[in-house]
């Protein structure tokens, strides 16, 4: 019998707008060997910190600067794989394929094919960790607010199914890649859906009464008044892939 796995996050000194306190870097496994998910940026504290651990494989859950930007250097300081779902991010390793099971460590870890935040997200689910296990989300979900659907590489379409899979796991714990833990997956997603629904309601009513090839800075203009202006380029990303799906 497998016996429950340890999960704990460092988090990485790079707050922002749109990280909100920092990336969560988790440290999957014990003493006797760890998975690093997500080394974050490049701070010399924070990768001296990683670099102490016993490692045993480095993964990012997707390509984007404030998850990858230590990677290379965590890894190959340690002298260890690094892999991820996009081969740019793999060093002495195979990308990650989907429902492939990592055992590099005394309990197993899941690969679950998340795209949507983009094409290449990935989650990791740990069945054995605390009584309903855990998955780590990356930005596929957030501790706080909701993920950014980013175009050309975010899709809709893709989001909307990958909630539908995350959901079957239940009431597991979600280790974000920014904010805190929260608990149920299956209810987080319920309230995501619900969340992502009622933004692509809205934008068809934009279209409506601005038209229907009314442009994506008239209709972020129209939905999205009371966004602050540090996050209106991600915000203009969001509204073109819901656009593009609703329109697709």
């Amino acid at each position: 019998m497998v016996a429950n796995v340890g999960i704990r996050r460092i988090l990485a000194p790079n707050p922002g707008p749109m990280t909100l306190d920092g990336t969560n870097t988790w440290i999957v496994g014990d003493m006797r060997g760890v998975v690093v998910v997500d080394p974050g940026p490049r701070n010399a504290a924070h990768i001296a910190t990683l670099a102490s651990l016993p490692v045993r494989l480095v993964v990012v859950t997707h390509h984007h600067h404030d998850h990858t930007d230590a990677a290379i250097e965590v890894a190959e300081r340690v002298g260890v794989p690094l892999r991820g779902f996009d081969e740019d991010w793999c060093v002495g390793a195979d990308p990650l394929m989907d429902d492939e099971v990592l055992d590099v460590i005394e309990a197993p870890i899941r690969v679950i094919a998340a795209p949507g935040h983009t094409a290449d997200s990935i989650a990791l689910w740990i069945e054995h960790h605390g009584e309903h296990g855990a998955m780590v989300t990356g930005d596929t979900i957030l501790g706080r607010g909701t993920t950014v659907i980013a175009q050309p590489d975010g899709s809709v379409d893709d989001y909307l199914a990958t909630l539908d899979r995350l959901e079957t796991f239940g009431d597991a714990r979600v280790l974000p890649g920014h904010g805190d833990e929260l608990p149920s997956l299956a209810g987080v997603v319920r309230a995501y859906r619900t969340h992502r629904m009622q933004r692509l309601a809205e934008v068809r009513e934009a279209l409506a009464r601005l038209g229907q090839d009314a442009s994506v800075e008239a209709v972020a203009d129209h939905v999205y008044a009371d966004v602050p202006s540090s996050v209106r380029s991600a915000v203009e990303a969001s509204v073109a892939a819901q656009l593009a799906y609703l329109r697709g």
